[in-house]
C-alpha cells in the first residue's frame, strides 16, 4: 500500500492472523461437542420460554489465564452438577476476554503467556483447544464477547453469551449480537441503569447489515435475522447492588414497557457484591428467596468462582501465582460455591417441579 502521511500515524504494525476458517479446519468440532452445544443452547431457551422449570446458573472463573486450572474446575463443576441436574442447569464460566476501565491484562486471548507479549493467534487457539476439551466433559460453556471478531473463532462452542456492562450500549456489539447463534443476555450499564440493556434486547432481536468479517477472513457485508434469546441480566453499579425485589420489580417494568421478554438473570459478583467475593452468597440467596416465593422472571443467577477464594496480581515471575486463584476480580471458592449450590438445590425443593426427562 502507498505510504501516506495521514494514515497509521500511530501504528507499529500490522501481523496477519490465522482466519477463523483455518483454526476451526485445525481444531474442528467433533460430533459429540457439537450436541453438547446444542443441547445446552436449547436448554436455555426452554428455561427462558418457561418451558423448563429449572434455575439457570453461570458458574466460574472471572477470567481463564491457566489451562489446567480451568480444566480442573470443569471437570469438579461437571461432576457435582450432575446431583443437581433435575432442578438447576448449570454452565460454566469460561471468560477469555476482561473488559478493562482503563489498561491491564485483557485476557487470555490477548495476552496467553501473561507476559504482554500480545500472541492473539496463540490465545485463539489455546482458548478453541479449551473450549473442545470442556465441551468433551459433556459441561456446557458460557463467555462474554467483547470483540466482534472473535465469535468467528469460538462461537460455534459457545452455549450461552453475555454483552458486558461497558458494551451494552454499543450499536456494534447490538449488531453482533443480532447474528450470534446462541442465548444472549445484556448487562445493565455500569452506573446500574437496566435501560440501557432493554434497548440492546429491542436492537438485538431485530435484523442488521453491517460490516464484519466472515469465515475466510474477508472484510464483508454481514446481513441476520436478529436474536430472538436476548435477555436481561442485573450485575448491579457503582450506586451500589440491584439484586434486591425492588430493583429486579423496576427492571421488569421496563423489560415490560419495551415490550421484550420478562425473564432476567442476576449477577451475584460486580456490583451487586461491591466487588467483594465474600458478598456474593448474600446477592445468591436472597435472589433464590425471591424465587422460591414466586418470582419466575428470575431464571437464572451468576457467580465468580474459582478453584481457591480471592485474587491475586499478575506478576512478572509467574512461578510464584498461586493455582486456582483469579488474577482478576475476586472470586469464592470451590468449597463455598458447593455449599451454595447445594443449598439452592435443597430451597428449591418444594417450590421448584423437578424437570421432566
Amino acid at each position: 500500500m502507498q505510504p501516506s502521511p495521514t494514515r497509521d500515524v500511530h501504528v507499529i504494525d500490522s501481523q496477519p492472523l490465522i482466519t477463523p476458517v483455518e483454526l476451526i479446519n485445525q481444531m474442528p468440532i467433533t460430533p459429540e461437542v457439537e450436541q453438547v452445544v446444542l443441547s445446552g443452547r436449547d436448554q436455555v431457551r426452554k428455561i427462558l420460554n418457561g418451558e423448563d422449570s429449572r434455575l439457570l446458573v453461570i458458574a466460574g472463573p472471572c477470567s481463564i489465564h491457566n489451562e489446567d486450572s480451568a480444566l480442573e474446575y470443569a471437570g469438579k463443576l461437571k461432576q457435582f452438577t450432575e446431583k443437581l441436574q433435575d432442578r438447576i442447569f448449570v454452565v460454566m464460566r469460561v471468560y477469555f476476554e476482561k473488559p478493562r476501565t482503563t489498561v491491564g491484562w485483557k485476557g487470555l486471548i490477548y495476552d496467553p503467556y501473561l507476559n504482554d507479549s500480545v500472541d492473539i493467534e496463540t490465545g485463539l487457539q489455546t482458548a478453541r483447544s479449551l473450549l473442545l476439551k470442556i465441551g468433551e466433559m459433556g459441561m456446557y460453556a458460557g463467555t462474554e464477547f467483547l470483540d466482534p471478531i472473535v465469535p468467528q473463532y469460538l462461537g460455534g462452542l459457545i452455549t450461552w453469551a453475555t454483552i458486558g456492562a461497558r458494551t451494552t450500549e454499543s450499536q456494534i456489539h447490538r449488531q453482533m449480537a443480532s447474528g450470534l447463534s446462541m442465548p444472549v443476555g445484556f448487562k445493565n450499564g455500569t452506573d446500574g441503569n437496566a435501560q440501557i440493556a432493554v434497548d440492546a434486547m429491542i436492537s438485538a432481536r431485530s435484523p442488521h447489515g453491517f460490516i464484519g468479517l466472515d469465515h475466510e477472513g474477508r472484510t464483508a457485508l454481514i446481513r441476520t435475522t436478529g436474536n430472538p434469546d436476548g435477555h436481561l441480566v442485573l450485575r448491579g453499579g457503582n450506586s451500589g447492588p440491584n439484586f434486591a425485589s425492588e430493583f429486579t420489580a423496576e427492571a421488569k417494568e421496563r423489560l415490560d414497557a419495551g415490550g421484550v421478554r420478562s425473564q432476567l438473570v442476576v449477577d451475584c459478583s460486580h456490583g451487586n457484591s461491591n466487588k467483594d467475593h465474600t458478598k456474593q452468597a448474600l446477592a445468591f440467596k436472597d435472589v433464590i428467596e425471591q424465587r422460591v416465593s414466586g418470582d419466575n422472571d428470575i431464571i437464572g443467577c451468576m457467580l465468580e468462582s474459582n478453584l481457591n477464594p480471592g485474587s491475586q496480581k499478575l506478576c512478572e515471575d509467574l512461578s510464584q501465582l498461586q493455582y486456582g486463584v483469579s488474577i482478576t476480580d475476586a472470586c469464592i471458592g470451590w468449597d463455598e460455591t458447593e455449599e451454595l449450590l447445594g443449598w439452592a438445590y435443597d430451597k428449591m425443593r418444594d417450590s421448584i417441579p423437578v424437570a421432566a426427562d
